[in-house]
């Protein structure tokens, strides 16, 4: 293992109040006895990695709660948890404490209760600020709930607030979404995370496209709408630095970082996924075999994949494209050793999808659109 590699801890949290229409994520709808024993099979799993000492010392530079819905978990278990992973494995004092939340499962008491546990950023599923666009998607509350949310969370003490968008909603145009931008610009959140909706196959909003009961999303509309979100977000003061991602100075999601910067990550609870000394491994997606493996003292491993350097070196290339400032020459070098290689990059670079200078590579404008698309090439 590389010493200087940093390594963050993601805890996925299973549960939701009721599943969206276009959600994929495994998870089930939350009742207590289940959120219970989940709990105690996650401190097994804690248990079981300390043990291990698979972290090799190293304090967790992030910790993420997502899911799911963690906050469909009462707030004194997740403190019950973020406890147990400091005992576990010691944390420095500036570690940034990430936790998901849907605005209608929060109250002002469990913002505290979170907060005063040192839960220091907090990410809320907005989706949208025009209540017509939650319907078609099968996203419960208001956009009185995210506002309501957000002033909580500010008046107890969060000041790193994320708020995550969807664009290409079926009821949105581009005058909509603008709207939106504006509208949720006057909660002055930190961060801003914007999705194109992608369907998923075997999701209802899926099979409702089949059905012709929605339209399914416009791709020209979609890149209009991208481009929308630039413009207004980077005159609020928050810049793009990933494809998806607006942060204010100081404010981007230094968990998300450890993914596009190749660092290391271990998973947690049932379908997390790990990278970790060179290998990927992902939990199984079922919480009631999670549970029984944890109950054995087995690891909930599914799949495992131990990745060669070479293959180490392209993965740290495709995930570094997606910051908006690219990637150093030395990494890319060092993952396009080969001459075939090289040709498709030639090949990127003259479709005008990637661009370089002596120091880094990165995606253009037009790659950025076609983020995937390049990424398929370089695997």
């Amino acid at each position: 293992m590389t010493p200087s590699r940093d390594i963050g801890l993601y805890i996925h949290i299973p549960f939701c109040r009721q599943r969206c229409h276009f959600c994929a994520f495994y998870l089930e709808i939350g009742r207590a006895e289940r959120i219970d024993a989940f709990c105690a099979a996650l401190a097994g799993e804690i248990d079981l990695y300390r043990t291990q000492d698979l972290l090799a010392g190293r304090p967790p530079q992030s910790i993420y709660f997502g899911g799911g819905t963690p906050t469909a978990v009462p707030a004194k278990q997740l403190v019950t948890i973020l406890e147990l992973i400091h005992s576990a494995w010691p944390t420095n004092t500036d570690i940034e404490i990430t936790v998901e939340a849907h605005p209608s499962t929060v109250t002002a008491e469990d913002l505290r209760i979170l907060a005063d546990a040192g839960f220091n950023r907090i990410s809320f599923g907005a989706e949208s600020m025009d209540n017509q666009d939650f319907a078609p998607i099968g996203r419960p509350g208001t956009v009185q709930d995210t506002e309501t949310a957000v002033t909580a969370a500010q008046a107890v003490g969060f000041t790193n607030i994320n708020l995550d968008l969807m664009y290409g909603l079926p009821s949105q145009t581009l005058t909509s979404w603008t709207k939106t931008l504006q509208s949720l610009l006057t909660l002055n959140p930190s961060h801003v995370s914007c999705y194109a909706l992608t369907i998923e196959e075997g999701t209802k909003l899926a099979n409702d496209i089949v059905r012709n009961l929605v339209p399914k999303p416009d791709d020209a509309l979609q890149i209009e709408m991208e481009s929308a979100a630039e413009s207004i977000l980077t005159a609020a003061g928050l810049l793009r630095y990933e494809i998806s991602n607006y942060a204010k100075p100081g404010s981007a999601c230094r968990h998300n970082l450890l993914y596009w910067t190749d660092q290391d990550y271990l998973g947690l609870g049932p379908s997390a996924q790990s990278y970790v000394d060179g290998v990927r491994f992902g939990n199984i997606a079922d919480l009631t075999a999670y549970m029984g493996l944890i109950t054995k003292h087995t690891p909930p491993i599914a799949e495992r994949t131990v990745l060669s350097p070479a293959e180490q070196q392209r993965d740290a290339l495709v995930f570094g494209l997606r910051l908006i400032n690219g990637v150093p020459r030395k990494t890319v070098d060092q993952s396009l050793a080969a001459s075939e290689s090289r040709h498709i990059l030639s090949q990127l670079m003259a479709q005008g999808l990637v661009e370089s200078d002596a120091d880094r590579l990165r995606l253009t404008p037009l790659g950025q659109r076609y983020a995937d698309t390049v990424a398929g090439e370089l695997f």
